[in-house]
């Protein structure tokens, strides 16, 4: 698994210049809390995508803007995962695999800077004692942490990773090898 998170981690420096479609209305991705995704997961399971994000990070804006906007990456999410928005740095209490979880050092006075860590960040978005933003988290059904990939990718750096985890590929073959028969079914824009 650590292999898999140092490549995933390493495909975020190589960053392409290309124009992007904007998602419409019909092919935006549909967002959920964790309570909610974790709810929908016991009673359908897929995996979850979560975006660990702050109020202040640029790189968080362009993935919101850039990737999380193309028609083909929301339509493919809305398909096969349960999509969780996340402020890291939210001062609301959530329950999260039965744990209520909480930002201990949230300062209402200083919300849209930099603000105290929530615990959840720290649970699933934690990279060898290290936190980064953005960071996606995959999360199996149950809410087992598959991988966190920290760093702005674009849609087409964002699709074999989706693939990956959305199609369930990561139950019996490591990322190296699906990436060795990966063919993009995305078209470039």
């Amino acid at each position: 698994m650590r292999t898999l998170i140092l490549a995933l981690s390493l495909t975020s420096l190589s960053l392409s210049a290309q124009p992007l479609v904007k998602a419409t209305e019909s092919k935006a991705i549909n967002w959920l809390s964790i309570e909610e995704a974790e709810a929908k997961a016991k009673k359908v399971p897929k995996p979850l995508m979560v975006d660990v994000y702050t109020s202040w990070c640029g790189p968080c804006k362009m993935l919101e803007a850039n990737t999380f906007s193309d028609p083909r990456l929301a339509e493919y999410v809305n398909s096969h995962f349960y999509a969780v928005k996340f402020n890291a740095e939210s001062g609301t209490p959530i329950t999260f695999k039965g744990q209520k979880l909480e930002n201990p050092e949230f300062d209402a006075a200083r919300v849209g800077g930099r603000n105290g860590t929530h615990q959840l960040t720290y649970a699933i978005a934690n990279v060898q004692g290290r936190i980064a933003y953005p960071t996606v988290v995959y999360l199996d059904s149950a809410m087992n942490v598959l991988a966190p990939v920290q760093g702005y990718l674009t849609p087409d750096q964002m699709e074999p990773i989706l693939h990956y985890f959305g199609g369930g590929h990561y139950k019996g073959k490591e990322y190296q090898a699906f990436m060795g028969d990966f063919k993009p079914k995305w078209i470039a824009l």
